[in-house]
């Protein structure tokens, strides 16, 4: 398993920061999108990546009601893979299409209420699932348990389905996301609020050896 900071601010010098933080430990980063609507906080908007050059691999997790929007108004350099989210969306067919046209890899997230069988119709059309851990929208939300139970019965029914995690991991729980077959785990908070976030990261990484 993989361990993936992930980025969330609504202050362009912080993302920036936190970018040339990142690109010296790691080559592949998330950066989260928040519109207000879809969950109640904002984050940094599409436009406010315009003249930022991110020098590493990333992903755009899209916590938006228009995920189409934000990929069409930044700088796609670097961007590996767009996740949008299976509850904002009422035609998931059409946004799939609509991101494999920009050549990008295709991850769906699924919020924690949110059951296998609801989304099970379109996995063999995508590449990843981001099952979220929290409830979405703000950084340093507890830890949801329960999540990764459905994450074992998905990896049960798609072995070979990438797999992420994200939201409120922390070296306590990093073992038991570890197993319940999650490919990589998104890290936010605990890594870039630390004194030192190579620090941080290199102890996620240390704790899954």
């Amino acid at each position: 398993m993989k361990i993936i900071p992930a980025l969330l601010t609504d202050k362009v010098q912080n993302l920036e920061l936190m970018l040339s933080q990142a690109e010296t430990f790691t080559d592949f980063v998330q950066i989260d999108f928040m519109d207000g609507s879809f969950v109640p906080s904002k984050s940094i908007a599409a436009e406010d990546l315009t003249g930022i050059r991110i020098h590493i691999g990333w992903e755009a997790h899209l916590m938006v009601q228009d995920p189409m929007y934000y990929l069409s108004s930044f700088d796609k350099h670097g961007l590996k893979r767009a996740i949008f989210h299976w509850e904002a969306i009422p035609h998931p067919e059409s946004i799939i299409s609509d991101i494999r046209n920009l050549g990008l890899a295709v991850g769906l997230a699924v919020n924690p209420e949110t059951s296998f069988s609801d989304f099970e119709r379109v996995v063999d059309q995508i590449d990843a699932v981001l099952f979220l851990t929290v409830h979405p929208g703000f950084y340093g939300s507890p830890f949801i348990p329960e999540v990764l139970e459905k994450i074992e019965d998905f990896h049960s029914h798609f072995p070979s389905k990438l797999i992420g995690v994200d939201g409120g991991i922390s070296l306590e729980n990093i073992q038991k996301v570890r197993l319940s077959g999650a490919d990589y785990a998104c890290v936010g908070s605990r890594i870039f609020r630390h004194e030192d976030p190579r620090q941080s990261y290199e102890e996620f990484a240390r704790a899954i050896e």
